[in-house]
């Protein structure tokens, strides 16, 4: 609850960051395109190694430390990670700024002229940013450790106000392409404002650091060897993503913009439900199955909870980009620049992401699940799986589908999400196998599912039904009235079908009240 309560603090005020950035910069803008490209870079390295390479190798190491009562010891490795991360990153950044022309052709090869190199500029400013955001994810490696989940969740919403806040001193006076620079340079200092709010936390915890490399240290060794396989793992997921948008920039202008925008909506229950669950039970599993006999059969029983939990959350969320995905945009982008139109192009990407949202969701836990039995090259084999896969279906979705559809190419963009998440079911098939054959059976039952969509299915055929019968409003009240009631039908449907998650959210909704 307290990592679902602090990255929710993150993305809603992310979700208001992306509605001022629509408002200033629109759909159809070079500048708003040229912007989410270059962003790209910062989300992507605090994903891979914050909630990634860091997360899996250093933790199961770490937390098995604390559990064993090895405090110095722990702090001492702590100390050591710390040291190399910043070599490293040091060195990533220098290269970064200095690549950043290669970058930019490569992360949008269907920019020219101006808009590759307004592109360009931008990798430049938000390089050093992306530089302290790699460091906040070894932060967050100890503060989790530590069973501090809400602080280094949260931390992101510095980065976000502080966004939010050049937008709104500089948006009416700066014409574009400039705002887009003033915007990645608000960027910077809110990753600082970000990696600053945490320091003091993790010298509480961790009094004993020293900050100093230690290559002799096995436990160091340990994660440096643990580290390479799991950043290739998640590197090859992020990867998956930067196609789609280099895909999309070789559609037309919007694409891009809409495709980052619908992200930041469809990776909001990946992110809640999927990452909450899954970094609380990296380091309970990883010290379970370091100090009990029985550690295999306490991950097996953490993980088929962890994926009753995550499915209970995600089935009506991807009932709702399916079929409400059009309230959801309206609400939350609609705005000055940003039009109708746009949010109906939305819509459609967020319907193709309703595909696959369940299976990526589920497979964040399976690969907790196996590096906390620390067992990292499993996840990488099938992360390349996938991978290819969406590269393949991707290009073919986006590029051609459109065109022997006789529709327009700017619906490549869906066809994007909706291949991505055919690749997301054959990889959480994979990893669910090769895991039940290791530990027992872990899944989630097939008339457990089945109950689930048929609640979200009862919700969304009520919360049409008020859609169909409104009469022009705001966005903002036409979603509060259309989705309250889906929620709370399907909440009711999921009752009355006895669904014991469901029972346990209405006995915390009335203890609070």
């Amino acid at each position: 609850m307290l990592v679902a309560f602090g990255i929710m603090l993150s993305r809603v005020t992310g979700l208001i960051r992306v509605r001022v950035i629509a408002h200033y910069f629109g759909l159809q803008s070079d500048a708003a395109d040229a912007f989410y490209s270059a962003f790209r870079i910062p989300n992507f390295l605090q994903t891979l190694l914050g909630e990634g390479a860091m997360s899996a190798s250093f933790i199961p190491v770490y937390a098995s430390l604390l559990a064993q009562g090895k405090r110095k010891e722990a702090d001492r490795v702590a100390g050591a990670v710390a040291a190399l991360l910043f070599l490293v990153v040091a060195l990533f950044v220098l290269a970064g700024v200095f690549a950043a022309p290669l970058l930019s052709a490569v992360l949008a090869p269907g920019f020219k002229d101006g808009k590759r190199e307004l592109t360009t500029r931008i990798i430049r400013i938000v390089f050093p940013g992306t530089g302290v955001l790699v460091m906040g994810a070894w932060c967050l490696g100890v503060l989790n450790s530590h069973r501090k989940f809400l602080l280094p969740y949260a931390a992101g919403v510095m980065m976000n106000v502080a966004m939010i806040a050049t937008l709104v001193v500089y948006g009416r006076s700066t014409t574009l392409p400039r705002l887009a620079i003033y915007l990645a340079w608000g960027s910077v200092a809110g990753s600082i404002l970000q990696l600053g709010v945490q320091i003091p936390a993790v010298l509480r915890l961790a009094s004993g650091l020293k900050f100093k490399i230690d290559p002799g240290s096995v436990h160091v060794r340990s994660i440096c060897r643990n580290f390479v396989p799991v950043f290739i793992s998640r590197g090859v997921v992020q990867v998956s993503a930067w196609i789609d948008s280099i895909l999309a920039s070789l559609l037309p202008t919007g694409a891009v913009t809409g495709l980052a925008s619908a992200q930041l909506l469809y990776t909001l229950p990946i992110s809640l439900f999927g990452m909450s669950v899954s970094a609380a039970e990296l380091p309970a599993m990883s010290g379970a199955a370091a100090l009990d006999t029985e550690g295999i059969e306490v991950v097996r029983r953490r993980l088929n909870a962890g994926l009753r939990q995550i499915a209970f959350f995600v089935v009506p969320s991807s009932m709702a980009f399916l079929a409400l995905g059009d309230v959801l945009a309206s609400a939350l982008l609609e705005s000055g620049r940003f039009s109708h139109a746009d949010s109906m192009y939305v819509w459609g990407i967020l319907a193709g992401s309703s595909i696959g949202l369940l299976a990526s969701t589920l497979a964040r836990l399976y690969s907790s699940s196996y590096f906390a039995l620390r067992d990292t090259r499993t996840p990488l084999r099938y992360a390349l799986v996938r991978v290819t896969l969406t590269s393949a279906l991707g290009y073919v979705c986006a590029v051609h589908l459109p065109g022997w559809l006789g529709i327009s190419r700017s619906w490549g963009a869906a066809g994007l999400t909706g291949s991505a998440g055919v690749a997301g079911w054959v990889e959480m098939f994979l990893l669910r196998r090769t895991l039940s054959q290791r530990i027992g059976g872990t899944t989630v039952s097939p008339v457990f599912i089945l109950r689930l969509w048929s609640a979200a299915v009862a919700g969304a055929a009520v919360a049409w039904l008020i859609k169909l019968s409104l009469p022009a409003l705001n966005p903002i009240m036409r979603a509060a009235l259309v989705l309250a009631p889906y929620g709370l039908v399907y909440l009711g449907a999921a009752w009355a079908l006895q669904i014991p998650e469901a029972a346990a959210t209405l006995n915390r909704l009335v203890r609070r009240k």
